[in-house]
């Protein structure tokens, strides 16, 4: 529209059209920075970071929750039976907050880490199916025997991990090698 023509229909047309004009720059503004953070979103490593999926079973590496509040929003946020790895340095460790969410979600538990008493005390009545083990390598091994298609393993510890890793980070990266390694 050219502004002879807006001229020639009056004010009230000429504010509406104007009033309508911004607001769709501002949408289209608006649209483009959205849809600029959907495609430049980075999944952040080692929370909630998918690692593949191999023969219908996916890995999940949450090395991040290094606390009780942390692997209940990783279980909760399970939708398939799933195969957790949990453990590490559990002092004071209060797991009965997550009792219902294992009840409903979890299909095993392998432990990781060097006392993994804490875990069998809270989850045997539970999970029959424990295993302990010593390396992220020999967990994600464990893991995918046991696993069958549409099976999520997670890695959520729920624990620091200074027994056996140096970080959580290098757990999430010894993880992550496991899985590839399969």
């Amino acid at each position: 529209m050219t502004i002879e023509v807006l001229a020639k229909q009056g004010n009230g047309v000429h504010h509406g059209t104007m009033a309508e004009s911004i607001l769709t720059r501002v949408y289209d503004l608006r649209k483009k920075v959205i849809q600029d953070s959907f495609q430049n979103f980075q999944q952040q490593e080692h929370r909630l970071e998918f690692v593949a999926k191999i023969r219908g079973v996916e890995f999940i590496n949450d090395s991040m929750a290094c606390n009780i509040n942390s692997a209940w929003y990783a279980l909760e946020n399970m939708h398939n039976p799933t195969i957790w790895i949990v453990g590490g340095q559990m002092k004071d460790a209060h797991f009965d907050m997550l009792k219902p969410l294992v009840k409903k979600k979890v299909k095993a538990i392998i432990c990781l880490g060097v006392d993994n008493t804490p875990l069998i005390d809270a989850f045997a009545e539970i999970i029959p199916n424990f295993i302990q083990t010593r390396s992220a390598q020999e967990a994600v091994e464990r893991a995918y025997l046991m696993a069958q298609e549409g099976d999520t393993v997670l890695l959520s510890p729920a624990c620091p991990s200074f027994d056996l890793f140096e970080s959580f980070e290098d757990r999430g990266i010894q993880f992550k090698l496991a899985v590839n390694e399969l």
